[in-house]
C-alpha cells in the first residue's frame, strides 16, 4: 500500500483525512472474523452433536446454513452497498454478525443455533462488497494492491480457524468458538465509527426499486441446489432418486427464470453484464474453476490423507497450512509486482502450478518420500498457484467498473463459494459409491486436473492490463 496517511479520499472528490493502514487493518479483521468463523465451526460437529443432543445431520446443518445464507446474501449486500454506503453496509454487517455470534454462543437447541447462523452468514456476507467498496472509493491510486492483499487475509482465516476451533473445543466449550467473535467485533465497530470516512451522498433515483422477485428467485435456486448437494454427499446417495432429481429439476426452473427476469427489468438485484458480458463473463468463469474447485480440493484433503494413507485426523489437518503459508506468501509476493506483470501472465504461471499440485495429489508418493511430505508437497504448491492467481482475480472484474465495486466483489465470492460447493458434493458423491474411497479420490483430482487444463484457453479471454486502475 501507499503512505500510511493520505489527506486524500477518493470518495466522488470528498477531501477527508484517511489513515490508510489504519483503515486496512480494521476492514482486515473484519474478514479474518468471517474467514475464521466459515472453518472454526466444522471443529465442533460432533461437540454440538453430543451437547444438543441431535444427529449429526442437523448439526451439519450449522455449516448448511451458514453456507446458504452466505451466498444468497452476497449480492443483496452488494446492491445494499451501492443503494445506501459502503460505509453505512459494512456497520450494519460487522454488527449483525457480531450480534448473531453472541446468540449463536448462547442457544440451548440445534433448530434455534442453524436459524441464527443463517443472520450470522447475512451479516457476513455483508462484509466482502462493502470493505472492496470502501478501499476502491477511499485508497486512490493503491486501491489495485489492498484489495490485492484481501487475498492474504483468506488463507489466514482458513488456517488459524481449525487451530483454534481445536482449542476451543478441547479446553473450553464450543460455545467459545462464537464468543469470540464478540470482542473482535466490537473493536472494529468502534474502530470503524471512529477511522472509516463516512459515505459521500448518493443519487437515490438511481435505485428507484428493490428486486425482490430477484431475490426470492436466487434464493429458491440456491436453496434447492444446496439440499440437492447436500443429498448427493450423505451416505448412500442416489444421484438417480427422485428426491435429487427434484431438487435439481426446481433448481435449475428457478435460476433459469432467474436470469430471464434480470433480463427483463430496469433495475435488476445483479446485472447481466456482470455475470456475462464483454470481460466480465471470462473473469467468474476463472474465479469458479480456478478458485471454486482449488477451495473444494484443498478441502478435501484431510480427508483423503487419512482414507488413502491413513494418516490420523490431528496431522491430516496440519497439511492445510503448507497450503496457507504457500498462499500468503504467494498473494503478497504476485501483489507488489502485478502492476508490471498484468494479469495474464500471473494467472497462466498460477493456473498451470494448481494443475501440477493437483495432479501430484493423484500419484502415490515417489520413492523415499512418506505420505505426509508428499502431500504436504502437494498442498504446498497448489497454494502457491492460488497465492499467484488470487491478484489478478480480484482485480481483473474490479478494474473494468470501478463504481460497482462492492456488487463485482459479492459476484466473485458467490463464484468461489459455487465452485467449492459443487466440487465437493459432486466428488463426496462418487467417493461415497465406492469400497476403495482413497483411490477413487485420487481418480477425481486426476480428472479435476483434467478440467483445469481444458480450461486454461479462458485465461486469453480475462482484460488484460498494466500499472494502477
Amino acid at each position: 500500500m501507499a503512505q500510511a496517511s493520505d489527506k486524500r479520499s477518493m470518495n466522488s472528490g470528498e477531501q477527508q483525512p484517511i489513515n490508510r493502514v489504519l483503515v486496512f487493518s480494521i476492514v482486515a479483521f473484519a474478514l479474518l472474523m468471517t474467514t475464521v468463523d466459515a472453518t472454526i465451526v466444522a471443529t465442533a460437529l460432533h461437540t454440538l452433536q453430543k451437547e444438543l443432543h441431535t444427529s449429526i445431520n442437523w448439526s451439519g446443518w450449522t455449516l448448511t446454513a451458514y453456507s446458504f445464507g452466505f451466498v444468497l446474501m452476497l449480492p443483496v449486500s452488494g446492491k445494499f452497498s451501492e443503494r445506501y454506503g459502503n460505509r453505512k453496509i459494512f456497520l450494519i454487517s460487522v454488527s449483525t454478525f457480531t450480534l448473531a455470534s453472541l446468540c449463536c454462543g448462547l442457544a440451548n437447541n440445534i433448530y434455534l443455533l442453524i436459524a441464527l447462523r443463517v443472520i450470522q452468514a447475512a451479516g457476513g456476507a455483508g462484509i466482502t462488497p462493502s470493505v472492496t467498496g470502501i478501499i476502491v472509493n477511499h485508497f486512490g491510486s493503491a486501491r489495485d494492491r489492498a484489495v490485492s492483499l484481501f487475498g492474504s487475509v483468506f488463507p489466514v482465516g482458513a488456517m488459524i480457524g481449525p487451530i483454534f476451533g481445536g482449542l476451543f473445543v478441547t479446553y473450553m466449550s464450543w460455545r467459545e468458538i462464537f464468543f469470540v467473535n464478540v470482542p473482535i467485533g466490537i473493536a472494529v465497530i468502534l474502530l470503524s465509527f471512529k477511522y472509516i470516512p463516512g459515505d459521500a451522498p448518493i443519487e437515490k433515483k438511481t435505485y428507484l426499486k428493490r428486486d425482490t422477485p430477484g431475490v426470492l428467485l436466487l434464493g429458491a435456486g440456491i436453496l434447492a441446489a444446496m439440499f440437492a448437494a447436500s443429498y448427493l454427499g450423505g451416505k448412500n446417495a442416489d444421484p438417480f432418486s427422485a428426491t435429487f432429481i427434484i431438487l435439481l429439476v426446481i433448481a435449475c426452473i428457478a435460476f433459469a427464470v432467474f436470469f430471464s427476469h434480470i433480463k427483463r427489468i430496469e433495475y435488476p438485484l445483479i446485472s447481466p453484464c456482470f455475470i456475462y458480458g464483454k470481460g466480465f463473463g471470462a473473469v467468474n468463469l476463472i474465479n469458479i474453476l480456478y478458485g471454486g474447485i482449488t477451495q473444494g480440493v484443498i478441502a478435501l484433503v484431510p480427508f483423503y490423507a487419512t482414507n488413502r494413507y491413513g494418516i490420523n485426523a490431528l496431522n491430516s489437518g496440519t497439511l492445510l497450512v503448507a497450503e496457507g503459508i504457500a498462499a500468503v506468501t504467494l498473494s503478497t509476493t504476485a501483489t507488489m509486482i502485478l502492476r508490471n506483470t498484468g494479469y495474464r501472465l500471473p494467472l497462466y504461471i498460477g493456473s498451470a502450478t494448481l494443475i501440477a499440485g493437483t495432479l501430484l495429489l493423484a500419484i502415490p508418493p515417489l520413492p523415499g518420500i512418506s505420505p505426509f511430505a508428499w502431500l504436504a508437497i502437494s498442498t504446498f504448491i497448489i497454494g502457491l498457484g492460488a497465492g499467484t492467481i488470487n491478484p489478478s482475480c480480484r482485480n481483473a472484474g474490479l478494474q473494468l467498473a470501478p463504481e460497482h465495486s462492492s456488487i463485482i466483489a459479492a459476484l466473485r465470492s458467490m463464484c468461489l463459494q459455487s465452485g467449492s460447493i459443487i466440487t465437493i458434493a459432486i466428488a463426496t458423491a462418487i467417493i461415497a459409491g465406492s469400497d476403495d474411497t482413497g483411490s477413487v479420490q485420487a481418480w477425481v483430482y486426476a480428472s479435476l486436473s483434467l478440467i483445469l487444463i481444458v480450461s486454461l484457453p479462458l485465461i486469453s479471454r480475462i482484460p488484460e492490463h498494466h500499472g494502477a486502475w
